[in-house]
Formats: structure tokens, sequence, C-alpha cells
């Protein structure tokens, strides 16, 4: 007797090895129908496995967590088996799972074309409609090899003797299709129906520029046409709002291949910029925080001691000066721990809160910058507070408060919290890590916020809370945090006199809202899709003249303006208003301010939004209270 014992607790008896897919079946033909594979004591198994001792069992399907893993792996080999038909002379390497997708790299002797795609895509669904069934063979390593050699297929073979002995080769096949991986797939091809061929790439075999160059051909897939579709407008979105474009459209910054990495700011993306440093300024101020500047290059000495040295040293941009070897800073802790130990601290000063917008430089892999998103040189809006472990939890509430009302300001609402504790890699000892996770732990429980453990994502000198904004279009990114440290402080020798007159070391708390600005900023315009709110809009409003009879007034209502704050330019050009209008729509102006012959003799002006609402005629007082609103 076999017993199953299931996710809720329940049992099921069977008097001999049973599938995982009978064991849905006993339960109802319907949840045997939607079976795509199992787990089985913990292990991903296909719908046929065949459980012969008691164990535990959780049935996948279309609405498990598993199952789109389970799809895109099978739709993966779908792909293949595609090319094998179209393209015999084609050989298949590796298809992994990636996110929102899937990939196979093939070797072939010319290179697939636009066209090519489209053929592959519909032999695709010709495949999933036949309902093919996908069935598991164990076999030895030698007939494996064997097998795929004698098909040609010479990448297949050579994988085989990278593969550990002691894993257990297992084949797929589907038709005529044969392929070799761990699985597990779904019981048939006809689950994979939602899916679409996205690009083509080049892709070195197992990741070496010394190996030859294969062709990748890189796909989605989900569980229904709804879902897919639901993606595809998200990558139309995502390519509307891709900053970089809307920095051409809006003229704010420019990269260029002589300063890779590194941002050109225009005087609009300046404006801009300085909208957003000038406002957290305002916030370090009001939340008690004193500005300091710090130096670019610093001698490898303090990198070294402060651990920074084994953790970044490929990183760091370096300077050999005098006989001594500097780096340029990747990041402004040290330095702000070098201000603290200048003069003897009390316990009466702390908590201690210095901020800097810090200019840091990283040697980022040239393949990973994109735009202002990943950049090698950035500033943080960096702050590092220097307070007594009794003082952390009311420190972390504080900037927890802090930084949901900068988000809020920023029309960012959607954040998830997580807290990541010690990695691998690491400085301090195991009794100081647990000190700094249980009080982080504490305060996010005492803060009433719902928060995910991530274990082993931690910075290397301490735990950290992590805030993840999510945009108007469902995309995460990580920016603000907050880390706790009690290790750089002591090897850097921080100290204080404590309230029993002896010295003691301050706990040091790493944080930042913004991240990298210029990212933020990117972030920024993507989730607002350029259409920045008036005040934080680089400019927020252009006059313009109908004819060249209101060009005085026109320079003349500028120039009010700007002595009122307002960010704003006049267009004189001589071109027709309905020309000028669109100009500056497609820029983004919030608002457009029309000047005529009755706007001129009646010192007002005619006001529209970037949206085309006409919202009359009005005074520039009026304009101008508008704006603060």
């Amino acid at each position: 007797m076999i017993t199953i014992t299931l996710p809720d607790g329940a049992t099921r008896q069977f008097p001999e090895a049973v599938t995982v897919n009978a064991v849905a079946l006993s339960i109802g033909a319907g949840l045997a129908k939607a079976t795509l594979a199992g787990i089985v004591d913990g292990q991903w198994v296909d719908s046929r496995y065949l459980i012969t001792h008691d164990a535990t069992l959780a049935i996948i399907t279309n609405k498990s967590p598993e199952a789109l893993e389970i799809i895109r792996h099978s739709t993966a080999h779908l792909l293949a088996h595609a090319v094998k038909q179209l393209f015999p002379s084609a050989q298949v390497t590796i298809g992994p799972v990636i996110e929102d997708g899937f990939y196979y790299d093939f070797a072939f002797e010319r290179s697939f074309t636009p066209d090519d795609l489209s053929a592959i895509e519909a032999r695709m669904s010709e495949l999933a409609k036949a309902a093919l069934p996908i069935t598991r063979t164990e076999v030895s390593r030698d007939a494996a090899r064997d097998f795929f050699k004698a098909q040609g297929e010479q990448y297949k073979a050579d994988l085989i003797d990278s593969i550990p002995e002691t894993e257990t080769l297992s084949l797929y096949t589907q038709g005529e299709f044969t392929d070799l991986c761990r699985g597990p797939h779904a019981p048939t091809t006809a689950p994979l129906t939602a899916f679409k061929l996205m690009k083509l790439a080049g892709a070195y075999w197992r990741g070496d520029s010394n190996n030859v160059m294969l062709q990748r051909i890189y796909g989605t897939a989900w569980l229904d046409k709804k879902a897919l579709d639901a993606y595809l407008h998200r990558l139309e979105e995502a390519e509307r709002r891709d900053h970089r474009k809307l920095a051409k459209a809006m003229d704010l910054f420019h990269l260029q291949e002589e300063a890779p990495g590194m941002v050109f700011w225009h005087p609009n993306g300046w404006a801009l910029y300085q909208v957003v440093e000038q406002y957290m300024r305002k916030k370090f101020i009001e939340h008690g925080y004193l500005e300091v500047k710090t130096p670019q290059i610093v001698d490898r000495v303090l990198w070294e001691k402060s651990g920074h040295w084994d953790k970044f040293g490929d990183d760091m941009f370096y300077v050999n000066v005098d006989e001594r070897h500097y780096a340029v800073k990747p990041m402004n802790c040290p330095c702000h721990v070098q201000i603290f130990n200048q003069g003897l601290r009390s316990y009466k000063e702390l908590p201690i809160r210095l901020a800097e917008f810090g200019s840091c430089h990283r040697n980022e892999a040239s393949g990973t910058l994109h735009g202002i998103m990943r950049t090698r040189n950035f500033v943080q809006d960096d702050g590092h507070i220097f307070c007594t472990e009794g003082q952390i939890g009311s420190e972390v509430q504080a900037f927890i408060k802090m930084l949901f009302e900068v988000y809020g300001d920023f029309g960012l609402s959607n954040i998830s919290v997580k807290l990541s504790t010690r990695p691998e890699k690491r400085v301090g000892k195991d009794e100081v890590w647990d000190k700094a996770e249980h009080v982080l732990t504490e305060v996010l429980n005492d803060s009433g916020l719902v928060w995910q453990l991530l274990p082993g994502e931690g910075a290397f000198y301490g735990p950290k809370i992590e805030f993840v904004l999510e945009d108007s279009i469902g995309r995460r990114w990580t920016t603000g945090s907050v880390q706790l440290d009690f290790s750089m402080p002591t090897r850097l020798d921080a100290e204080y006199i404590g309230e029993d007159s002896a010295k003691h070391t301050p706990v040091m708390l790493h944080r930042a809202i913004c991240g990298s600005l210029e990212r933020f900023i990117g972030i920024l315009l993507e989730h607002h899709a350029g259409l920045l709110p008036a005040w934080l809009a680089p400019v927020q409003a252009v006059v313009m003249n109908i004819s060249e009879k209101q060009s005085i007034y026109t320079e003349q209502l500028t120039a009010i303006l700007r002595t009122l704050g307002v960010r704003v330019k006049a267009d004189l050009r001589n071109e027709k208003i309905g020309f000028k209008i669109r100009t500056h729509t497609l820029a983004k102006v919030p608002y457009l301010l029309v000047v005529g012959d009755r706007e001129a003799e009646n010192n007002q002006v005619s006001v529209r939004t970037q949206q085309g609402q006409d919202l009359g005629v009005m005074s520039v007082q009026a304009f101008s209270q508008l704006l603060e609103r």
C-alpha cells in the first residue's frame, strides 16, 4: 500500500505504484486533464512519473506558481522541434527558461532571418495543435552520446561530458524530435498555445568568446493568450516610454562613445536633475541631515581598511599619483566615517545624520550599460546615520516615513518591502549579524508593513531593507534601501564617548531613497511616460505668439514668469501656432501659453494643457498660482 500526502494534509492510498496523473484522476477528471506535472517529495517530476513509495505530492496545474516555468521549458523544446523540421541541418545546443520566456541556441550554416522566425513560429503552432505526447526516457551516458552523434548533434554529445556523473541522464521525445533534458515537461504539446518568437541574437557556445558563435532565438510563452497579449502590450508600452526616446523628444541628455556610461546633461535635463536634487536637499533639512561633500579620489589604503577593496576592487577606476595608488570612489560611506572621526564625539550628539549628493564611479561591464538606468558615473542621494544601538529602531522608522513621503510626492505609490539577510561572502561575526537581522525584523514587524524575506541577499557588511517600486506598467525597480552596519565603524575606528564615559563604537545606517539620481530620473520618465507633474517638469510652460505683432509682449511675459520662479521658454519662431503647439506637445511641456492680440492688449494669456485641455484666458498671476497647486 502506498500513501500519498497532498498539500492540504489529506492522504490517498493506492495498492501499488501510481503516477502523478493517476493520483489527480482519483481526485477528479477535471484535475487530471489540467495536470501539467507534479512535485514529489520536493522534486519536480512529469505527470507520468511513477511514485513507488509513500510520498508527498503537489499537483501542478496552470493555476500553480510553477506552471509557467514548465510551459516555457516545454515551449523551448517546441521551438527546437520546429527548427529541426524546417532546417534539418541545424544543430540544437541549449534552451533554458529565462525571465518572461526562453531561448534556444542553434548552430546553422546561414543566419536566420525574420521570415525564418515567422515560419518557425507557424510550425510551432502546428506542432502544438497536434497534441503530441511528450515522453521521458532514462539512458546511460554512452547510449545518449552515441544517439546524438548518430543524429549529427555534436553539441549535445559534447554537453553530456559536462554533466556530473552522479546525475541521471534523460531524453524527452515529442513526435520524431528527441532532446537531452532534465525536465519536467508538459504531458503533451497541447497546452503550448500562447507563445511568440521575439528576436534573434548571437551567443558564444557555453558563453566563451573563444568558442564558435551560435544563433539564439528568444521567445516568450504564457499560460493563455490573454496573458501573452498583456505581456506584449507591456512591451509596447515600455518601448513607448523608453527614457532614451523621451530624452531625445524632450532634449534632456545624450550619451556618446567617448564617455561610455556617463551622461551629457542638456539644459532641460539638468533643470530636471536640479529639481530632483533640490527637492531631496529640502527633505534632508526637514529630517535633520547635515549635508557634506567628500573627495572623488582616495588612497586605496582606506578602501582596503573598509573592506571595499576585496569586494569591489575589480569595479573601481584607479589613478596613480606621486607613487601612490588611488581609487575613484565607488561609494561614499568610508569618507563619511572620516568626517565622523574628526574630533571626540559624545553620545549626546547622536544620532548624527550625514548626507551627500556623492558622485560615484563604477567600472560596470559595457554590455550592462543602459541609458541612464545603468551608468558608470552616477550621483547618490546618499546618507549615513551614526547612532547608538538603542536608536536603531527609531532611526529606521523615521527613514521609512521619509521614504514613503518622497515616493508619494513623485507619484510612486506601489511599493513592496524586502529584508535581505547575510550573504555567503561577508565581513563581521555571526553574532553581530544575528543582532543586526533581529533589529531590522523587529522594526518591520512594528511598522505594520507587509514584507518579504530574502535570505543571502544582504550587503557584505550588514543586512538591509529594500524598497521596490512598481511603475505604471508593472515593472519593478529597487531604489531605496537602509542597511544596518556594525562592521565598518569598527574597521574604520569610529568611536564616541558613552554615558559611562567609556569609548563605544557607533552603529552605522547606510540609507538612500532615490539611489542613483540618474536611474531614478529614468524611472520617473518611464513611469510618467514623459508627462511629468508640472512641479517636476524641466520646462513648465512655453509662451507662443500667434504673429510677430505679439513678440514684445511674449518676451515680457516670459521674463515676468521667470521672476516668479516658473521654468518657462518663449517660442517666437515664424511658424503657425498649430505647428508650435504640436512641437511642444510632443516635447511633453505641461502648459502651452498662447498670446494673440486680445491677450497682449489685456495683459493676459490663453492657457492649454499638454493633453489639449483649454483652461481659458487668465492673468500671469493666476497662471503662476495654478502652478503652485
